[in-house]
């Protein structure tokens, strides 16, 4: 389910941190053996941003993602995809 651009004040603001955030955790040693992250947003993180990072992580090419009842979501890549 694609939403529209959350508004561009502090939201973009969060939108930068999460993804900031994302790549850090994906650049890990053990994200990169693995080929995935489990994230969950934090309380500092505005859910509409939060939101429009998934759907955006979503639509890309090569990249699954496995959303859970508690919130978190694994990102996986790669070889996480292919098994």
């Amino acid at each position: 389910m694609h939403r529209p651009p959350p508004p561009a004040s502090s939201v973009g603001n969060s939108c930068e941190l999460i993804r900031r955030r994302i790549q850090h955790l994906t650049s890990a040693p053990d994200a990169q053996k693995t080929q995935s992250i489990v994230i969950t947003r934090s309380d500092e993180e505005s859910a509409d941003a939060w939101l429009h990072i998934l759907d955006e992580i979503e639509e890309t090419d090569g990249i699954r993602m496995e959303r859970f009842e508690s919130g978190a979501v694994r990102i996986g890549w790669r070889q996480y995809c292919e098994s």
